[in-house]
């Protein structure tokens, strides 16, 4: 165990997540925003070679709060308050980098996904453009202690609401918030759609869900993309189980449509988007009778 780790999250990210609920759901669907949390623990910045704002170039920054209106429309919202860079929990619980930890990994960590190849496994190595975050090696005990006090209660509690949304509505819809650059490293900005949809390929959400869901940002002027380049990280492909009556769509939004990409800092359009949101969320709960009732039945 690392005392100073538990320490650390005790003190400054206790309780791990924030659970907005509406006074009453009024729709079978849970939003959830894993990478928008923007505490970052003292210890955690003092063991980083990087600054504060290259930290946060992996955040979904605000991402939380452009969904956070949902919860008047009668659905829960559900944010980790604790940083991507941090703990990711769009991982396995133990897609672990044996070059980041002194000390043996468990065998039934995962150290050979492409996540966790890529420096961005359960405990990233690195922040977005490939920067290390660490200026040594990690005690395998932190990552244990990150994994049981923050990863752990987050899905439970995600997995919590899911359930009892099934169980009151017949059916639960899981909407995975994210955001993304608006270019790859390398290419110059603007490279990107305004919106990607990840659906796991039609594994984890029905295609009508996906489409209707398309078309009316389309509708609306934006460009949208479905499983290019963003299918659905861990959070979708888990969660989503049509069979079962739980559903999972990820949505990715580009954030020059509401951030300073530089300063990180939110732009002159954030309310317009968080109307656009708001009105996509609208009519997504008015047609999901229409839209799932042939499943429904069949289930």
């Amino acid at each position: 165990m690392h005392a100073s780790e538990r320490a650390s999250i005790l003190a400054e990210l206790t309780p791990a997540f924030t659970l907005l609920r509406p006074e009453e759901q009024l729709a079978p669907v849970v939003f959830c925003s894993p990478h928008s949390g923007r505490i970052y623990p003292r210890a955690f910045l003092e063991a980083s070679r990087l600054d504060p704002h290259t930290l946060r170039k992996s955040e979904d920054c605000y991402v939380d709060e452009l969904f956070e209106p949902v919860v008047a429309l009668g659905a829960p919202l559900i944010a980790a308050r604790f940083p991507r860079a941090y703990l990711d929990v769009n991982r396995e619980p133990y897609e672990l980098d044996p070059e980041l930890f002194n000390g043996r990994l468990p065998d039934f960590a995962n150290t050979q996904s492409a996540r966790v190849i890529g420096g961005l496994g359960t405990i990233a190595r690195v922040v977005a453009d490939t920067e290390e975050i660490y200026r040594e090696r990690l005690p395998i005990g932190a990552a244990f202690e990150r994994i049981e006090r923050l990863y752990r209660p987050f899905h439970e509690a995600l997995a919590g609401l899911l359930e009892e949304t099934r169980k009151r509505f017949g059916m639960a819809i899981l909407i995975d918030c994210h955001s993304m650059p608006s270019a790859s490293i390398g290419q110059p900005p603007g490279g990107r759609p305004h919106f990607v949809l990840g659906d796991r390929f039609g594994a984890s959400c029905d295609a009508k869900l996906t489409r209707f869901t398309r078309d009316v940002l389309q509708a609306g002027g934006y460009e949208v993309q479905v499983n290019r380049p963003y299918a659905g990280g861990f959070i979708t492909e888990y969660y989503g189980n049509p069979a079962r009556g739980v559903q999972s769509l990820q949505l990715e939004i580009n954030r020059a449509l509401y951030l300073d990409e530089a300063t990180l800092a939110k732009n002159k359009d954030f309310g317009r988007l968080t109307r656009t949101l708001m009105d996509l969320a609208t009519k997504v709960f008015a047609a999901l009778p229409v839209l799932l009732e042939r499943r429904a039945a069949a289930e």
